[in-house]
């Protein structure tokens, strides 16, 4: 059994994998003063909530937050005995090359999302990740990972407005009624709503021209579904593209051994 866990900068995902699916998975937020203990008394809780009893053998960790690494390391250590795969270190190989500049630093859960994407979907992709940030990482036709976009997150987006406008309130993200509001709230989330559909088509198209090929969008994160059902912006929605990553690159580095 294996234990794929995806640590974000908002919130952290533990999936249990027996080899052909995913048999649970538990979110909690992402702090990195959580010890190992506490790592396995929120997971034991959890597992004995749902019945079940497996014998966790292997951990795999993908995290953008390099903080909360050492602690699941220990947490994969002195519960399961295991020493886990980590995303990025020199000892978990990829199934597919990175070419990026000398010295470039790829985030984790961007190596994941392209290795995911290349299994699913084959190369000559975009993926397109709503996390705290919004990425857009390109894939080659071999399956490469060779660079992206950063962009501001939605909510993140929307927390800067709130925060820096002492007028404007919180709102929550969702498609408008119309595209011109007729008080604060609307207005602002028409600003973002729209504001976003109209970044990402540009982005992706900007992108498919400069690489001179048709290419295809894949949507992932938790606010992908908003954005999908609106503008078929994208060919397709992949909801736990990270955690299959995560398999296809444990899967990988058992072959290699």
């Amino acid at each position: 059994m294996l234990l794929a866990i995806d640590c974000g900068n908002t919130n952290t995902v533990f999936s249990l994998w027996d080899g052909t699916r995913f048999v649970a998975t538990w979110r909690t937020s992402t702090e990195w003063q959580r010890t190992a203990d506490q790592y396995y008394v929120w997971l034991r809780t959890l597992m004995q909530f749902q019945k079940l009893e497996v014998d966790i053998t292997d951990v795999i960790i993908s995290s953008t937050v390099p903080r909360v690494v050492f602690n699941l390391r220990v947490f994969a250590d002195r519960y399961f005995n295991t020493r886990p795969l980590v995303v990025g270190k020199p000892d978990c190989l990829l199934p597919v090359d990175v070419r990026v500049d000398e010295g470039t630093q790829v985030g984790p859960d961007r190596l994941v999302n392209t290795v995911a994407g290349f299994d699913l979907f084959g190369g000559d992709l975009i993926m397109v990740d709503f996390g705290t940030a919004t990425t857009f990482d390109v894939v080659d036709t071999d399956g490469a990972y060779v660079g992206g976009v950063i962009a501001p997150g939605v909510n993140l987006s929307l927390e800067a407005l709130h925060q820096a406008a002492a007028a404007l309130p919180h709102v929550d993200i969702t498609k408008p009624q119309s595209v011109v509001g007729t008080n604060t709230v609307a207005c602002m989330q028409s600003g973002v709503f729209w504001g976003y559909v109209g970044l990402v088509r540009e982005i992706c198209d900007r992108i498919k021209a400069e690489r001179a090929r048709e290419m295809r969008v894949i949507s992932t994160g938790g606010l992908a579904p908003l954005f999908q059902q609106s503008e078929a912006l994208f060919d397709a929605y992949q909801e736990d593209l990270t955690m299959h990553g995560l398999t296809v690159i444990y899967k990988y580095n058992k072959e290699k051994e």
